[in-house]
């Protein structure tokens, strides 16, 4: 795919130096929307607006809402009113809000005032909603029905009604604004008479979210229910916007980003990479990096009040970095996983006595095995390969003090990486903060407290 869209790229630059206008419209017409933004966000931004323009005018403003915000605003700079006007009609709702949500507000102002009186008020009443929530993301072009209509004079109203829709299969039905069914225009089609009531065939039986929802949760619920399209209702139960799956694949991209990056101790940020400047980005990174080095330097203290025990026993201070590794890699595991679960909605809480009992028996036979596997390392590589033992009286002793802090520190790892996520979502916080960095600084202070703590008991140092 990127093979192709680089060929079709260099392609449009030959045929746009060349002057080949009409060429160049015959090629984009059969190409998709969103593969002709991709090659437009890499053109020279003196180009952008010329080769914009050859588009026809529904495909124009699919293209559009595909770019970057950066290109949007560029090419919105240099419409005319009556341009930026056409491709404001030929734009869903709910697109239309997306892009005055990247722009800065003098392009904002320029966009509400080239928008048609009904996209205004539908555009202001749905940036109305808090942010995140559905009724942020719905679109408030739907297909609505009466139950007293017949089958026949639905079709004919979605037929008139449905080339301004977003999506035309399901319809709702309402009475005096409220949402009393939905029907699929499959129903419709396979319905035996055309005089059948809507309300003999409609499903009353209709699952809706509230404006207000997180939109995280309406996104889960596509998944779960496998909709197309989901109502959304005010808290009196009145039909106000639907929304579509395409933006509920946009919501879990968004989320899953913003999940990854705080499991990277980063903040979240809207803006492409590229899109972002070097301040931008040690502004989202810093603070956690601050955080992070700060708690790190318990691990020093601890190494420190044990220092005088690692000076009568040197060998011990070369395994500390395998065994803190090991423990924050084990952490991190559980951790990632109970995250994942709990943005699936598989775990909760009070789920939190069977993940303890199920994770320290993993981490039993974790710890052994990893255990077994140091120690025929340490032996062969450490004692009889590199003769790090040398002048050690109690080698094995040692060895086995490794082996058995190793399978400690990974049970402490892993119950600590299962918990502290459950605990995060119980407070309120995200539970995706609590992954690898933190739950890393944790379990290493825990591991060298453990190793010197069996080394005392062990060697008696």
């Amino acid at each position: 795919m990127a093979e192709h869209t680089m060929i079709m790229e260099a392609t449009l630059r030959k045929l746009l130096d060349e002057k080949k206008y009409a060429t160049l419209r015959e090629i984009l017409v059969t190409m998709n929307p969103s593969d002709i933004a991709v090659i437009f966000d890499e053109l020279e931004i003196d180009r952008l607006p010329l080769l914009y323009r050859l588009l026809p005018k529904e495909l124009a403003a699919d293209v559009f809402v595909e770019m970057d915000p950066d290109a949007q605003e560029l090419l919105i700079r240099g419409f005319s009113d009556a341009e930026l006007k056409e491709v404001l009609d030929e734009m869903f709702i709910d697109d239309a809000v997306d892009v005055i949500e990247e722009m800065p507000a003098t392009v904002v102002r320029r966009i509400l005032e080239q928008a048609a009186p009904e996209m205004r008020k539908s555009i202001n009443d749905i940036l109305r909603y808090p942010e995140n929530s559905a009724g942020s993301i719905m679109t408030t072009e739907y297909v609505a029905l009466k139950p007293e209509m017949t089958v026949a004079e639905a079709i004919t109203r979605i037929r008139r009604t449905g080339i301004d829709k977003e999506t035309i299969y399901t319809c709702y039905v309402i009475k005096d604004r409220l949402l009393i069914g939905v029907v699929t225009v499959k129903d419709l089609l396979l319905c035996d008479n055309d005089d059948t009531k809507i309300e003999q065939v409609m499903i009353t039986h209709v699952i809706s979210v509230n404006t207000h929802d997180d939109q995280e949760e309406v996104a889960q619920m596509f998944s779960k229910y496998n909709f197309m399209a989901l109502p959304v209702v005010d808290a009196e139960n009145r039909l106000v916007g639907i929304i579509t799956f395409d933006d509920a694949m946009d919501v879990m991209q968004d989320e899953a980003t913003e999940d990854i990056e705080k499991m990277a101790a980063i903040i979240p940020s809207e803006k492409p990479y590229l899109s972002m400047t070097p301040f931008e980005i040690w502004k989202n990174r810093i603070p956690w990096l601050m955080l992070l080095m700060v708690s790190a330097t318990f691990t020093g203290l601890i190494i420190s009040h044990f220092e005088i025990a690692l000076q009568r026993l040197v060998v011990l201070t070369a395994f500390i970095p395998m065994l803190m590794d090991t423990a924050g890699n084990s952490g991190s595991q559980a951790s990632v996983t109970v995250i994942r679960g709990l943005s699936l909605n598989e775990l909760e809480f009070k789920d939190i006595l069977s993940i303890i009992w199920k994770e320290a028996r993993v981490a039993v036979l974790c710890g052994l095995s990893l255990a077994a596997a140091c120690f025929l390392k340490i032996f062969l590589v450490d004692y009889l390969i590199l003769g790090s033992f040398v002048g050690v009286s109690s080698p094995f002793l040692v060895i086995g003090v490794i082996c058995i802090t190793l399978s400690i520190t990974v049970l402490f790892a892993k119950l600590v990486g299962c918990t502290l996520p459950l605990f995060a979502q119980k407070l309120g916080f995200d539970p995706a903060v609590m992954a690898s960095p933190f739950i890393t600084t944790i379990v290493d202070a825990l591991s060298l407290l453990v190793y010197f703590s069996v080394a005392s008991i062990f060697l008696h140092l």
